[in-house]
This record gives structure tokens, sequence and C-alpha cells, in this order.
């Protein structure tokens, strides 16, 4: 990644904000997250020179084995710095490892995971932050709560004294069909606001390579890229 991929993905941004029909409760800044899975650890060079703040991985066990590397270049303090996001499926029992790597956790899709998690984040003092992932589009391929589960768990939330809930994920279906893809993130930016009113949630976590700026447009403030970044992943690179 170099100056001018960053300079082109932020004028994407840029100008889908621009296309806002109206003032969004989740305010005017994206963060952009670079989605480093598949990479090899050369890019944090890139992410880092350029200012980026924060990076995804989807699997724990890479992300363990890329901070353990990344944690030897101790001439770059800049690397201390980054906000590690889990955006992949977290499987129980990766909770404990996932409370220790990642300062938020955007997949959390089950009342049981939210148990386990806040469980092992009080064990070592945390308050861990994640998101609520929720499948809107109810694909049966993708996790993430139905609305039926997802309104069961946020009426859990203060049960959970070391989870701090910043917000939701989504991810939409994967089509050419723009009308539809604008549909879920319509509703998940609704289903934001609707947490908002009870919860101080700041978070709204949708769009990626392909469709970032559709959901920019719809209100989203946080953006997942992989592939306009580094281009395809390299799957012979073992973690």
């Amino acid at each position: 990644m170099d100056k001018n991929t960053l300079d082109s993905v932020s004028a994407r941004v840029a100008k889908a904000k621009a296309q806002r029909k109206s003032l969004l409760l989740t305010g005017n800044d994206v963060t952009l997250v670079a989605v480093t899975k598949n990479h090899s650890v050369d890019v944090f060079d890139d992410v880092v020179r350029l200012g980026l703040t924060d990076v995804a991985e989807n699997r724990v066990q890479e992300a363990k084995i890329k901070q353990e590397l990344l944690g030897q270049k101790r001439d770059e303090p800049s690397l201390a710095k980054l906000r590690w996001h889990l955006i992949g499926h977290l499987q129980t029992n990766k909770a404990r490892l996932a409370v220790k790597l990642f300062q938020i956790i955007e997949s959390v899709d089950s009342i049981r995971l939210m148990e386990l998690l806040d469980s092992e984040a009080k064990r070592i003092g945390k308050v861990q932050e994640i998101l609520l992932q929720i499948n809107i589009a109810e694909e049966a391929q993708k996790t993430g709560f139905s609305i039926a589960e997802y309104r069961e768990a946020v009426a859990k939330i203060n049960d959970f004294a070391n989870l701090k809930v910043r917000g939701l994920m989504l991810i939409a279906p994967a089509t050419e069909d723009t009308d539809r893809i604008c549909s879920v993130f319509q509703k998940g930016y609704e289903e934001f606001v609707r947490l908002q009113k009870d919860y101080p949630v700041d978070i709204l976590s949708m769009g990626m390579t392909d469709d970032f700026e559709i959901a920019v447009t719809e209100g989203s403030n946080e953006v997942r890229i992989g592939r306009a970044f580094f281009g395809d992943r390299d799957y012979s690179i073992k973690f």
C-alpha cells in the first residue's frame, strides 16, 4: 500500500459522505480499518508509515503470530499503538485469547459468547470493547445475531460489567444488487439509532472493499478495507 492508494480510498469515502441525505447520528468521521488477514507482517510497515491506527484480522491465531512477530520490531513504537479488531467469527474456545489480543471484538454473535468474553475480561481486569454483529440479510452462510436474538442480547447488555458495547457490525450480502445492499445498510443504521437511545454506542461498522461507499452514504462510520489497500489475499502465507 502506498500513499496514492490511501488517498484514493479516502477520496472515495469523502465523496460518499457528501452524498449522505441528512445529518446522521454516526457523525462525520469515518475510521478506516486496514484488514491485514492473509497478508504478511510487512504490510504493517505501510500501515504505520501512512498513519493508519486500526487493523483487523479474521482469525485469532493469525493475529497472535503477527503480534509476536511485530513485537520483535522494537524500533517502531507506533506498532504498539495499533488498535486490533477481530472481525471474523469467534469460536467460544478462543474467547480467552481473543480478549488478550484485541482491543475491539466486532463479531460478537451470541449471548453465550458475551458471557464468556465478560468472564475472561473480568479475569484479567479488562473492560472488553465489542460490537454486536447482526445478520440483517438473514444469510445462512453468514454468522451474526438474527433480529430476534439481537433483541434478547440488547436486553442483557447491562448484565455484563466487563463488556463495553460500542455499537454494531454488519456484512452486506454478496450481490451486485445495490438496492438490496442499501436496504441492509439502511436497516443497520436504523438499529444503531434505536440502540443509541438507550446506550452510548458510537460505532457502526459497515462496508468493505466492494461496498464501503454505499455503507458510508447510509451512515457507516467505520469501514473495513482489505483488498483496496493491499490487493488480493495471499493464501500461500501460513500462520
